[in-house]
Order: structure tokens, then C-alpha cells, then sequence
């Protein structure tokens, strides 16, 4: 039988709408749509406890059978939930919640020395051209700012300085926190042995919101065959580069759908990116076209966004010290066929 035979025949239990007090009792038979309906406002989870992101519960939600979009909030986190949980495996949920302990133990002993880098303040944290592409939300505003450096490689002024001189010093505030308590932290990488997780200490739900409402909007444009409409998930972190700290960093491609790549400063010499095109896995380390051949110097506050699958690496660092933020985007949700009801 076809996939799409089976998925058109799977049909709700009788007792879908649960037990008579809007309750869904978990189920094996929890199914999701095939297509998202873009229609429907999801709810908002930030303020929930949960064992996976809150921003993938939004997403997740598109995809529900009609019956449970307009369900009570908790109604819909039991449904959801019970499908993640059934979808991920017992590995990768102990990895969650391991991460999850970390994370709560690390932020209940640190003190933030800038708060108000904790919640996205966009008037603040960009500069006006690129607010003003995001409002307007055309291909045309974006392609008004963004340059095409080299075939999908896109480059555009996007932090103010004020946030990139918060953002560093939030940074080194964290790492005197770790010498000084010797707490043993995660690097962002297996590549760079230097460098912090921004969502371990607390900027996770600023990170999504940046991804949600900023990085994705311009990837749905720019990315659509990479997965940039759908993306959900994030892994955001500081990476540095000096004489002291990493020195460059080797031919390589990311663990993302789409990057985001924004020099921060501070001082430095050297340290240029150098892109070579994308291929598929087999084919990974062929020699790149003239066409591909990209050398991109670092400015303070200007980003370089391209998908994860686009080979890459960072040239030593000569002199100074720099800092750069790194947002790798991703698509956790893609339901397989046992997850999947009939369109409706």
C-alpha cells in the first residue's frame, strides 16, 4: 500500500473528543495533518515548562486535525506533547531533559549584568533599515537591503552597536562567572573550544523570537527549498576568535537549515569567511566553481545569512580579539506518515 493510500485512511478514534471535560486522553492514535493550515493564529507557550521548545508547540499546532485548533491551551500541550514524546526517542528525550537541568541550574545561579537584553526589544537591538524591511515583509524591502555577495550567500547591515556592546560584555560577564565558580559549561560546538551557549544562561525565548519573527520571514524568501518557511527550533551561541582564543576554524558545514552569521567586534585583524558552494554529501569536498568562490570580510553588525548546507570556514585571526553571533535555524517539525491524518 502507497503512503498516500494509508494516510487517506486513517480516520479519528470515536472517543476523540475525550472524557466529556475537554480532556484528550493520550493516545497512540493522535495524528497530525499533512499541511499545516497557515490560517490559524497558534497560542503562545513561553510561559509553559515544557520538555521541548515553546515556539515548537506553535508550530506543531498548525498541523492539528480541525477538532483540536480551537481547544483549550492545556488541551492541546497534553495532545501535542503526547505525539513529541512518541516521536522522539528515549535517547533524545533524556538528552532534552538533561539539557533542561543544565540549563535551569546554571540559570538560577547566575546573575545577568544587562536584563534587558533578555526580551526582544527590536527598536533597540536594529538598526532602522532592516526594521523596516521586517515590517513590510516583501521580497522587494528585503532585497532592498540584502546583497547577494556570492549565489546564496546574503549580506545586510542588522545590529546596532549599542546591542553589540551589550551583547559582548553580557558574554564576558558569563565566562568570569564560570571561572570564578568553575562551573563546567557545554562549548557551542565540537569545532570551537571557545566560545558560549547563549540559550544555556537564559536568552533562549529572545532567540526564537529573532528566528521567529526576523531570520524566518527573510528565509521564506531566500531559502524555500532549504526548509527557511518552516523553521522552528534554534541553536544560538557566541563564538571567538583571537590569539588567545580560537584562531580560525576549518572547512566545514552547519548542523542548520539556514545560518545566521553577525560580527559583533571587537578589535581585530583577519579572520575572513570563505564560502565554496553547496553539495550533497557524497560530494562534499569537490573543488568549488569561480562563481562560488567568496571571501567575506567581517563588519561589525552586519550579518551573513545562508543555509547550513553551504560549505564554509573562518581564516586566522591575525590580530585583536573578535566575537560573532551564530543562530543555527532548523526544522524539527516534519511528521512522519504514522503522525498524519487525512487533509480535511
Amino acid at each position: 500500500m502507497s503512503v498516500d493510500a494509508s494516510v487517506e485512511r486513517r480516520t479519528e478514534p470515536e472517543n476523540r473528543n475525550g472524557d466529556g471535560n475537554g480532556v484528550v486522553a493520550p493516545s497512540s492514535t493522535h495524528r497530525l495533518r499533512l499541511n499545516p493550515n497557515t490560517d490559524h493564529e497558534p497560542d503562545n507557550y513561553e510561559d509553559l515548562q515544557l520538555e521541548f521548545s515553546p515556539l515548537l508547540f506553535s508550530s506543531l499546532e498548525q498541523y492539528l486535525p480541525p477538532f483540536m485548533l480551537n481547544a483549550r491551551r492545556d488541551v492541546k500541550v497534553q495532545y501535542m506533547r503526547d505525539i513529541l514524546l512518541r516521536y522522539s526517542n528515549e535517547a533524545e528525550r533524556n538528552r532534552v531533559q538533561k539539557q533542561r537541568e543544565y540549563r535551569q541550574k546554571i540559570m538560577s545561579r547566575y546573575q545577568p549584568l544587562h536584563r534587558e537584553l533578555y526580551a526582544m526589544n527590536a527598536e533597540k537591538f536594529f538598526v532602522p533599515s532592516f526594521l523596516e524591511a521586517i515590517k513590510n515583509n516583501t521580497e522587494e524591502g528585503f532585497r532592498s537591503i540584502i546583497s547577494e555577495s556570492s549565489p546564496g550567500v546574503y549580506t545586510f547591515e542588522m545590529l546596532q552597536p549599542c546591542f553589540c556592546e551589550m551583547l559582548m560584555t553580557e558574554v564576558e560577564n558569563f565566562e568570569k562567572w564560570v571561572y570564578d565558580t568553575k562551573f563546567r559549561i557545554m562549548r557551542p560546538n565540537t569545532m570551537n573550544k571557545y566560545g558560549v551557549v547563549l540559550d544555556d544562561f537564559g536568552l533562549e525565548t529572545m532567540l526564537d523570537k529573532l528566528m521567529d519573527s526576523f531570520i524566518r520571514p527573510i528565509s521564506r524568501v531566500f531559502f524555500p527549498d532549504f526548509g527557511g518557511s518552516t523553521l522552528d527550533s534554534h541553536h544560538g551561541f557566541v563564538v571567538e576568535y583571537g590569539m588567545d582564543r580560537d584562531l580560525d576554524l576549518g572547512f566545514h558545514v552547519d548542523d542548520s537549515e539556514v545560518t545566521l552569521n553577525v560580527c559583533l567586534g571587537q578589535q581585530f585583524s583577519g579572520g575572513e569567511l570563505f564560502f565554496r558552494g553547496i553539495r550533497c554529501d557524497k560530494h562534499v569536498n569537490t573543488e568549488a566553481r569561480a562563481e562560488e568562490i567568496l571571501d567575506y570580510y567581517h563588519v561589525p553588525g552586519h550579518a551573513v545569512l545562508h543555509c547550513g548546507r553551504h560549505r564554509h570556514g573562518a581564516r586566522a585571526t591575525t590580530s585583536g580579539h573578535r566575537m560573532n553571533l551564530l543562530l543555527w535555524c532548523r526544522r524539527y517539525i516534519c511528521p512522519p506518515p504514522f503522525l498524519l491524518v487525512v487533509n480535511i
